[in-house]
């Protein structure tokens, strides 16, 4: 017995040591406890995001030269606002700040710290949210001949399958909205021939590469292209999440270098501001000149994250802010970057975007880019671009900084055309059936494109819009649906007009300059010879949708694959100037070994 109790004690001081010697190997690889605690008696509150931004290894090599600039920077505050209890999480908060590995769409949590930056430590949910809908079903002409959505120039989609692609892994259907996917390329179409009219429409008509019985409609919306140097002063007020999700190198790094790729876009006379937002919002910078670019960068490199996310503190100061920089005859843009939600304050998307939508009618447009993996909340910064007069872009890498802040520059800050509207209708004598692809999320009713009241999409200067209908003629086998038993009474009763027989469709653009409040209309005839747009620019367009729609899980594509969606792409890449269509068979080519 005295043994026994002996032995017993022996195992648990044995398994003591164990486990604490444990604890203490887990330490030593994963803090530094002295640089701990110096932080903590100097006033920082995250560690973890304070760390990454100062040490160069962490951040992008382009990078590297700031890595020695002063970190704290006093902010400016703006009113107290009520504060969430600080929390680990992936959103922020919390002394030692986890947040989603990068790249990890499984949203795996990691603890930075001076001497271990990338460990795995913990499996955090996957909180990812999107704006989708059930795909667009297929619709028989003779009952549902008109179909009516507003237009959408954004592109997230496109970006974050991309960086899901290159993570390894397939994104997640509602991640993927086929026309932003298509809406990433230029395509050529007809240059409107002044700025009376503020875009030319052009449509043509082609064999549906994955269905030879069907034939694919494409619309195309081009917008008058407007050089920097004739736009106005422009206003732009940078809304900056730092909280503590922000610290990853796809996060706030990334949202350095493009906020100074912009900056290199802007003139002398544009003016600047920046607030920020955390636990609470503070200017960061009051409007500057971009002249002063000097003064802007400092506060741009020296930027930290830590804390939770009180988005719509931010909003308001922003906002505050834009008020104060307007003058005559000057835009004013707040553009807010952000890895996901707000938690802290209004944050309940319809109050958000009744408050973006009342500051839009006052002057002020919003646009969002969103950084970043695991908190990243699609449907918000869809809601808040749309109501806000602006666009949302997903920033992914810093190529893609550059083609929405440099090339794209002035598609981005200024807007030629507001709520634009498409309504098509099908002639039942020569379109059986027929499918918008994509534009879940913009359907319109039908009575709402005549509706000026309606808001709809709004297109920047230079930029392009395309929709792509799949149809079934009257007399191909392709028809999915049956025969109506008092189809042709009711056909005889209300036979087409004789001009009209050889149409297929008619496409109505309805459009309002800026600052009106009265639409004005385009319209198009559509025959099977129409040909506006060039066969081959088309055909690269439908190999971009028919792999959207792949990703989404398509009934409507038969034995179609990726690999004919790569044959066809390559075959339509055309010159490719900035390497986008290049991108996208590589692109192609990863789907075909992802992980869903």
């Amino acid at each position: 017995m005295l043994l026994s109790k002996h032995l017993s004690k022996t195992v648990l001081i044995s398994s003591a040591s164990i486990a604490t010697l444990a604890i203490v190997a887990i330490a030593a690889q994963t803090v530094d406890w002295a640089e701990l605690g110096e932080r903590l008696t100097s006033g920082q509150e995250t560690v973890g995001a304070q760390i990454s931004e100062a040490d160069p290894a962490t951040r992008p090599q382009e990078n590297r030269q700031d890595a020695e600039l002063p970190l704290p920077v006093p902010i400016q505050p703006l009113p107290a606002q009520p504060r969430a209890n600080s929390k680990v999480s992936g959103s922020g908060g919390g002394l030692l700040s986890l947040h989603s590995s990068v790249p990890s769409s499984a949203g795996a949590a990691r603890l930075t710290t001076s001497a271990d930056r990338v460990r795995p430590i913990a499996q955090m949910p996957d909180r990812e949210r999107f704006a989708s809908a059930d795909p667009n079903p297929l619709r028989q002409t003779a009952l549902d001949p008109v179909s009516t959505f507003s237009i959408d120039v954004d592109t997230a989609s496109y970006s974050f399958i991309r960086a899901s692609l290159n993570d390894g892994r397939l994104p997640g259907p509602d991640a993927v909205r086929v026309e932003e996917m298509v809406n990433y390329f230029d395509y050529e179409y007809r240059v409107p021939d002044g700025r009376d009219v503020p875009f030319q429409t052009s449509v043509s008509v082609v064999e549906t590469p994955w269905n030879k019985d069907t034939k694919l409609m494409q619309v195309g919306i081009q917008g008058y292209k407007v050089p920097l140097a004739d736009l106005p002063p422009q206003n732009l007020v940078f809304l900056i999440d730092t909280s503590g999700s922000m610290a990853d190198a796809n996060k706030l790094p990334l949202l350095q270098q493009s906020f100074r790729l912009l900056l290199s876009s802007l003139r002398d006379e544009d003016e600047v501001a920046i607030v920020t937002y955390a636990g609470r919002a503070g200017v960061l910078l009051k409007p500057t000149k971009v002249s002063d670019k000097s003064s802007i960068l400092e506060k741009i490199n020296a930027l930290t994250s830590g804390g939770s996310t009180a988005g719509h503190a931010g909003l308001k100061g922003a906002y505050e802010l834009a008020d104060e920089m307007t003058g005559d005859g000057e835009q004013t843009r707040v553009i807010l970057a952000t890895d996901g939600d707000f938690n802290v304050g209004l944050s309940d998307t319809e109050s958000l975007k009744r408050f973006v939508t009342d500051k839009r009618k006052q002057g002020t447009a919003l646009s969002v880019l969103g950084f970043g993996r695991g908190n990243y909340n699609d449907e918000l910064m869809q809601t808040l671009a749309q109501n806000g007069q602006g666009v949302a872009a997903y920033i992914d890498t810093l190529s893609e900084a550059r083609k929405v802040l440099v090339d794209q520059v002035v598609s981005s800050i200024s807007m030629i055309a507001q709520d634009v509207k498409i309504q098509v209708e099908f002639n039942p004598a020569t379109v059986a059936e027929y499918r918008l692809i994509g534009y879940e999320t913009r359907a319109l009713k039908t009575e709402d494109f005549k509706n000026d009241k309606v808001d709809a999409g709004d297109i920047g200067a230079g930029h392009n819009v395309t929709a792509l209908y799949e149809i079934t003629p009257v007399d191909s086998p392709a028809r999915k649906f049956s025969d109506l038993r008092y189809e042709n009474e009711h056909e005889a009763e209300k036979p087409v007009n004789g001009s009209y027989q050889g149409e297929l469709a008619y496409v109505k653009l309805r459009y309002k300059m800026p600052g009106d409040e009265n639409s004005q209309l385009i319209e198009t005839a559509v025959t099977a010879s129409s040909s506006d747009i060039p066969e081959k620019e088309t055909l690269f367009a439908a190999s971009v949708a028919s792999f959207g729609q792949m990703l989404k899980g398509s009934d409507y594509l038969g034995d179609w694959t990726f690999e004919a969606v790569e044959d066809l792409a390559r075959e339509t890449r055309g010159e490719d100037r900035f390497g986008y269509r290049s991108e996208f068979l590589t692109l192609v080519r990863l789907a075909q070994v992802a992980e869903r």
